[in-house]
């Protein structure tokens, strides 16, 4: 146990080392961000489920974006550590997946998946209501992967989401 999380803190120290030291004013680290997770990282994926999980009401939201504060559905008064992330990374702010079903929004950037309540196992959460279990949260992600290879051909998708080509530098031929 102690192993597997030394190895987690080392590959979060490499990944926030590597953000750290980008230069977001070239092309963007990471073609896509897709977040799989619970109330810190929701989005707006409860905001539509009969749910207690809700944070579509003020104060959630406050301090969102600034002058006009509206709820977002991020259970924080602002940014979660997703969207500070995708800011740093250079990938905009992602759309909820309860969003993409609704609307024609572009998940070519990245898709938040996330629901408050959620855990890996199936039964948590049940007691709050409707949530987004993470079983759930992967089949979406399989949803969306299929969406996106409709607007790409199969090889482009796997290039653009290898993970190769977007450390590495695109002009040596990676």
């Amino acid at each position: 146990m102690e192993c597997l999380l030394m190895v987690s803190l080392a590959q979060w120290s490499m990944l926030m080392i590597t953000v750290l030291a980008y230069d977001s004013q070239r092309q963007p680290l990471f073609s896509a961000i897709f977040v799989f997770g619970d109330s810190l990282v929701d989005n707006g994926n409860n905001n539509k489920l009969h749910s207690i999980a809700k944070a579509n009401y003020m104060p959630y939201g406050i301090d969102f974006q600034g002058v006009n504060p509206s709820p977002t559905g991020r259970f924080s008064n602002g940014k979660t550590i997703v969207d500070f992330l995708g800011e740093m990374v250079g990938i905009p702010l992602l759309p909820p997946f309860a969003d993409i079903i609704e609307q024609n929004i572009d998940i070519s950037r990245g898709v938040n998946f996330a629901s408050a309540s959620s855990g890996i196992l199936n039964e948590t959460g049940r007691n709050l209501g409707e949530r987004i279990s993470f079983s759930h949260q992967v089949r979406n992600f399989e949803r969306t992967l299929s969406q996106m290879k409709t607007l790409m051909k199969d090889e482009n998708l796997s290039q653009y989401l290898a993970v190769g080509k977007l450390i590495g530098n695109s002009d040596s031929g990676q």
